[in-house]
């Protein structure tokens, strides 16, 4: 009798080896004009940042008869000895009191508000009109309420004083930062509201042990957002306050601006010194600030 030959055994090798030899991998081409277009957004944001940083290191002579562009051969801080030796760290201070304290009050009170809305719109109607009196806020400009800014801090006051600058920047700091909890507040599951409603839990348990950890990534957001435009605010310095002793930079750049006319590196050097607590600010949270601009919108 002849023998029946086995079949031969299918090996991965041999898969391989049998398949068709004209599929290729899908490979990613570059995106050339992207890429160009990226280069070109990168050198008109950092041309006048260079041009800031070496033209605060010259001094007058090599300002004026050297290239702007090109690096002092001979770089000096005097620039900035002279700032602060015009009262630029007590600026300094009324800037960051304001600041700290506005965002503080700022983000907790939008923190509030949000729960509230977040776990009070199911129930209740007011608190759902309530989310679009705030989205109302952000179409009322600043300089359309100045003046009755202004008339409501002399009448209480509190004009010529930081609590002058404090008050309004919270206010018109709680908008955008309510939508943007409310935003990153919706993602958070309601099976985690209800475990901790059938452990007893209260609502300012669940807003400080549960809400409050998972929601740092927008809680930094807000506080980054609003400590910029907290910390480059000019209108309310410039209206609500007269004293030189309660300038902050962004009035004190202004003056170093009449004061130093023709010294163009020492304002240089002042608007370096203003920006650097702010840029570092964005460096430690630009991780977290990517992540709660991002939240609630991927729906």
């Amino acid at each position: 009798m002849m023998a029946i030959a086995a079949p031969a055994r299918t090996t991965p090798t041999t898969r391989l080896a049998s398949a068709p030899r004209g599929r290729k991998r899908n490979r990613v081409l570059p995106n050339i004009p992207a890429g160009i277009t990226a280069t070109i957004w990168l050198l008109i944001a950092i041309v006048p940042i260079y041009y800031v940083v070496i033209t605060s290191l010259k001094n007058q002579t090599n300002f004026f008869s050297g290239n702007a562009l090109l690096p002092p051969a001979s770089p000096t801080l005097d620039n900035y000895a002279l700032v602060l030796q015009n009262n630029f760290l007590a600026y300094f201070a009324n800037s960051l009191i304001v600041t700290l304290v506005s965002v503080a009050f700022a983000v907790a009170f939008a923190l509030m508000a949000a729960f509230a809305i977040v776990r009070g719109s199911l129930t209740s109607r007011r608190l759902r009109l309530s989310f679009s009196v705030f989205l109302l806020g952000l179409a009322i400009p600043l300089q359309a309420v100045i003046i009755p800014i202004y008339l409501m801090i002399t009448r209480a006051g509190l004009y010529d004083s930081l609590i002058a600058l404090i008050l309004p920047s919270v206010a018109f700091s709680l908008p955008l930062s309510i939508i943007i909890l409310v935003n990153f507040l919706r993602d958070i599951p309601n099976e985690l509201y209800e475990a901790m409603r059938v452990d007893g839990a209260s609502n300012w348990k669940m807003l400080t042990t549960m809400v409050l950890p998972l929601a740092r990534p927008a809680l930094t957001t807000v506080a980054i957002y609003d400590g910029l435009n907290v910390w480059n605010g000019f209108i309310f310095p410039l209206v609500l306050t007269q004293s030189p002793d309660k300038r902050v930079l962004p009035l004190a750049l202004w003056s170093f601006q009449g004061e130093f006319t023709s010294n163009i590196p020492a304002v240089l050097a002042a608007v370096v010194l203003s920006t650097l607590p702010i840029l570092a600010l964005y460096i430690f949270g630009r991780r977290q600030l990517l992540a709660g601009l991002t939240a609630g919108f991927g729906k």
